[in-house]
């Protein structure tokens, strides 16, 4: 984590390390981007649970596994071919094809492991839409929908789970990699071939069509029952996957392909815990059951019409901005009656003002402009004719509903109490006795706007459960697929949240290759490394698609589970969240970003032709080195501007409300990398990198505001306003003293902990609280061990507690 935010401002010392020729031909290559840049349209990006089915199918498979392809139609066929001979697949009606699955299937329950493992190639090669019948990509996908229903319907996901256990538990294979100096493409073969057809299966099953039978919609949505069900190994297939990442991680299994076990982790997740339009309807249906008023807009629509706003200014145009204003001051060292005069006659001067204030905005030196030296009686230059400039259109309202929490306007009115009346009423929000009339507007306006969100309720339940264990009543808990996962991932969720971004840590393009950091690769190097330059390239476009793609897999797992357990219950979230901080998730993500943003958002590390299923119906290219150079003809990189977007949603998740975190931001030096990445012409980024830079504006200083007005702008007209909130002045927060930053996080990690030991923690509860029993034959009836030494003292006891002490028996039996 050593190099986070440290290179703010490399590229201005390395531009005057350069000799001054190549000073100007740098500023002005720089001058050509940034010029591009600004003149760029909108990237056409639409946010989503996923890319199109098409690219998650190609994306499961490194492009060094394209010769097992053929090799598992080979082993369909030579078994098709002995049971069914002179048949095509495709021709076959439905009982054969069941028929034969069937016998598939009794085919992996055999010892051998070489037999075994050319029938999971054959049935990988069925969930592959048996490609070799199919003359287009089209007839591929449909006959993986058909065969995938089928392997599912004939129990063929139980077994392959059976045998992924199997092979997790393979001590020797363990054993061996963890030997090996080298791991390749070879050692994970086992493994590989299970994840796959599962992959595709719940790839396959999870999208919805409209033609999809009745039966299938019903087999759909018992599968995903059980997915999310600790059916298999009494742990819902998550918390298994989640125990591969960590056996992983922890180097007692190198060779397992992680890529593929992450893929598979986060399609299960998505699958049975539903995508981002799922969590806004369950959002809108948990209010309605709270009795909370409905959200003021649909966020997922808000984001997606929203419109990306210039970036800021390159230093180039900062060069140009601060010449411009030179000149500018030449004019104004003049007499005040002529300047007056200048001001009348110019008719540009409001606009010229304006475009000085915005193109002054991003200056991260904070430095001002030296004016150059002016003559004493230099006469004044006539004014200079300006073209005449399109008017911005401004939006014709906010974007998003003010909010206002309960908290705020407790604050408000006892400020405004102590300021005219001079007491205060804790939190009553009711009595304005005494307040002037524009306060009960104030108040009133606050009022129309607060908002009381879920986490706020479920806080308030859970306070009153400590509180009154006895009276409050037992909690109604549904067994939903999230809280049956957080049971799951519970004992072990640290060690998770380490192990992922242990592996995020490794795949981002910002780290240096170190001895001690895990090996990702396993499931792409190949048994024999490349000996031509295009063998070379190739692996190197593949390694580096590798990487992307666990990325893309791990912020979205991440978001997702931050996510579900925040609308399941607020301390399910701050538990994970709390973790992930604990794990350096925060200077992680600011290492991620502290890169060249666009060239990651721009990558072209594909090679189409050999995508699946292209590379199986059509017939192969010659590929040479330009081929591979040029890349695909896309805009920009959809799995890595998703990927952007998760991470930036993630630490947003992180960091909203929580004064420390906010605190981390300003001490790893965020703000110069968040702003870098606003040059990303995209809505939905522009909008949480925005939001990251809000948080933590009143902390950077007055300079830094002055010098980045068009960001202020941008923040102002594209975040949800907060009334109350003085985000943009330097004003001191009563919440953000420095030295309860420690005691912040040990309240809260003091409050989760009770959460889970009052809901998960059976053998911890109160025995004060457990039930008693009162019947006396039952108590009476119950063998108690007498300590020896009282065994031995019984007499005296006796003598002195029964015999020597008067008994009133009257009394007694009143």
């Amino acid at each position: 984590m050593e190099g986070v935010g440290l290179s703010a401002n490399n590229k201005q010392k390395q531009n005057q390390m350069l000799p001054n020729k190549t000073r100007g031909e740098f500023t002005r290559n720089q001058r050509k981007d940034s010029e591009g840049l600004s003149e760029a349209p909108d990237l056409e990006f639409e946010y989503s649970d996923a890319d199109n089915w098409a690219v998650e199918l190609s994306e499961l498979y490194s492009y060094t596994e394209g010769p097992e392809f053929l090799l598992n139609r080979k082993c369909f066929e030579e078994d098709f071919h002995t049971h069914m001979p002179d048949q095509k697949w495709t021709k076959l009606d439905s009982v054969q094809h069941r028929a034969h699955a069937m016998r598939l299937l009794d085919g992996l329950d055999v010892i051998g492991r070489e037999h075994r493992l050319k029938v999971a190639r054959a049935i990988l090669y069925m969930a592959q839409g048996t490609f070799g019948e199919c003359s287009s990509e089209v007839e591929v996908q449909h006959w993986m929908r058909y065969n995938s229903f089928l392997l599912l319907d004939v129990g063929a996901f139980t077994a392959l789970l059976e045998l992924l256990n199997m092979e997790i538990d393979n001590s020797a294979a363990c054993s061996s990699a963890v030997r090996k100096p080298a791991i390749s493409l070879a050692d994970s073969t086992d493994l590989r071939v299970l994840l796959n057809i599962m992959y595709l299966m719940v790839e396959t099953i999870q999208s919805e069509e409209p033609t999809d039978s009745p039966e299938w919609r019903t087999i759909r949505e018992t599968f995903k029952s059980e997915l999310g069900s600790p059916l298999y190994n009494h742990e819902p297939v998550s918390v298994m996957l989640f125990g591969m990442v960590t056996k992983f991680c922890s180097g007692h299994a190198p060779h397992f392909p992680m890529k593929k076990v992450l893929l598979l982790l986060w399609k299960t997740i998505l699958f049975t815990l539903g995508g981002f339009e799922q969590l806004q309807c369950s959002k809108v249906s948990k209010r309605a059951e709270l009795g909370l008023p409905p959200l003021p807009e649909d966020s997922l629509c808000v984001v997606r019409s929203m419109r990306a706003a210039s970036p800021p200014a390159s230093a180039s145009d900062l060069i140009e901005q601060q010449q411009r204003r030179a000149r500018r001051d030449h004019k104004a060292l003049i007499k005040q009656d002529n300047l007056d005069a200048f001001n009348e006659k110019d008719p540009y001067k409001a606009d010229d003002t304006r475009e000085e204030e915005e193109e002054n905005d991003d200056n991260d030196n904070s430095m001002e402009a030296e004016p150059f030296p002016i003559e004493r009686d230099e006469v004044m230059p006539p004014p200079i004719p300006h073209p005449p400039t399109e008017r911005v259109c401004f939006p014709k309202g906010l974007p998003w509903a003010p909010k206002v929490r309960e908290k705020d306007i407790e604050q408000f009115l006892e400020s405004s109490r102590s300021k005219f009346i001079g007491y205060t009423l804790g939190n009553d929000t009711d009595t304005v006795v005494g307040l002037p009339r524009p306060i009960h507007e104030s108040i009133k306006t606050l009022k129309q706007h607060k908002y009381v969100s879920i986490a706020e309720v479920q806080i308030a339940k859970e306070e009153e459960y400590q509180k009154t264990p006895l009276s409050g009543g037992e909690e109604e808990l549904e067994l939903c697929a999230i809280e049956l996962l957080y049971q799951g991932i519970l004992p072990s969720l640290p060690q998770y949240m380490i192990a992922l971004l242990k592996i995020l840590l490794a795949a981002a393009p910002t780290s240096k290759a170190k001895t001690d950091s895990i090996n990702i690769l396993a499931d792409v190097l190949p048994e024999e490394m490349p000996t031509t330059v295009l063998q070379s390239m190739k692996l190197g476009v593949d390694v580096n698609r590798h990487k992307e793609i666990i990325v893309k897999a791990i912020s979205a797992i991440l978001l997702l589970l931050l996510k579900h357990f925040k609308l399941n219950h607020v301390y399910q979230f701050e538990y994970m969240a709390q973790h992930l901080v604990f794990a350096n998730c925060i200077p992680l993500i600011l290492k991620f970003f502290n890169q060249n943003i666009m060239s990651y958002i721009t990558a072209k590390n594909s090679i189409s032709a050999l995508d699946f299923p292209h590379c199986v119906v059509h017939e192969l290219p010659e590929l040479t080195a330009e081929s591979l150079e040029a890349g695909d003809n896309n805009q920009f990189c959809w799995r890595n501007l998703f990927s952007c977007i998760n991470l930036l949603r993630i630490l947003n998740k992180l960091t909203k409300w929580k004064h420390s975190r906010t605190m981390m931001l300003v001490v790893f030096k965020s703000a110069p990398i968040l702003k870098r990445a606003l040059k990303v012409k995209q809505a939905m980024m522009q909008l949480y990198v925005l939001k990251l830079l809000k948080v933590q504006t009143k902390y950077l200083g007055r300079q830094w505001r002055k010098s980045n007005m068009k960001t202020m702008s941008a923040i102002y007209q594209k975040v949800r306003h907060r009334l109350n909130d003085d985000w943009a002045y330097g004003n001191a927060d009563l919440d953000a003293r420095p030295w309860d930053f420690q005691a912040e996080e040990c309240a809260l990690r003091a409050s989760i902990e009770r959460f889970n030991s009052r809901r998960y923690d059976k053998s911890q509860s109160n025995p004060e609280f457990l039930p008693v029993d009162n019947c006396l034959q039952s108590v009476l009836g119950q063998r108690i061990d007498l300590p020896e030494d009282f065994q031995m003292n019984y007499d005296l006891w006796l003598e002195r507690e029964v015999f020597s002490k008067p008994i009133s028996w009257e009394e007694l039996l009143q």
